[in-house]
């Protein structure tokens, strides 16, 4: 998978123009309630923003702190002890977490270069989401 710029490319998978970076039919569409910048895919008509089809999309916290959180949990913080911390609800935490893993290679880069967290730390992540993701319930 190949990190790309939002409003760079379609998200819509049914749209011909999926994936296809720079192709030319993406344009500025306006700003959500919230400030973001808008785009639409001229092919399918979709919106979307800079958030859609990342570990952010749909989420109100800042950027800033959902990558705090997984950093902590890099570090070897239990999600109890980052709770109680952040106050945030545990379940919170683990829904980051999870999330996360399916966007592992976006957040590996970030956590690699803004936060320092070395490769074997971030394994350590990954076999901790393992875990948690065996011991929950179907």
């Amino acid at each position: 998978m190949k990190l790309v710029a939002a409003g760079s490319c379609c998200p819509n998978e049914s749209c011909e123009q999926y994936g296809k970076v720079d192709a030319g039919n993406i344009i500025r569409y306006g700003k959500s309630g919230e400030g973001r910048q808008r785009f639409q895919c001229k092919t399918c008509g979709k919106t979307f923003n800079d958030r859609t089809g990342t570990l952010f999309h749909g989420r109100k916290t800042p950027v800033k702190d959902i990558l705090e959180v997984l950093a902590m949990l890099a570090e070897g913080m239990r999600i109890s002890s980052i709770a109680r911390v952040k106050g945030l609800k545990e379940d919170t935490v683990l829904d980051w977490l999870r999330e996360a893993a399916r966007h592992a290679e976006q957040v590996e880069a970030v956590l690699l270069n803004q936060y320092r967290i070395s490769q074997s730390q971030i394994d350590g992540l990954w076999t901790y989401v393992g875990r948690k993701e065996k011991k929950r319930p179907s």
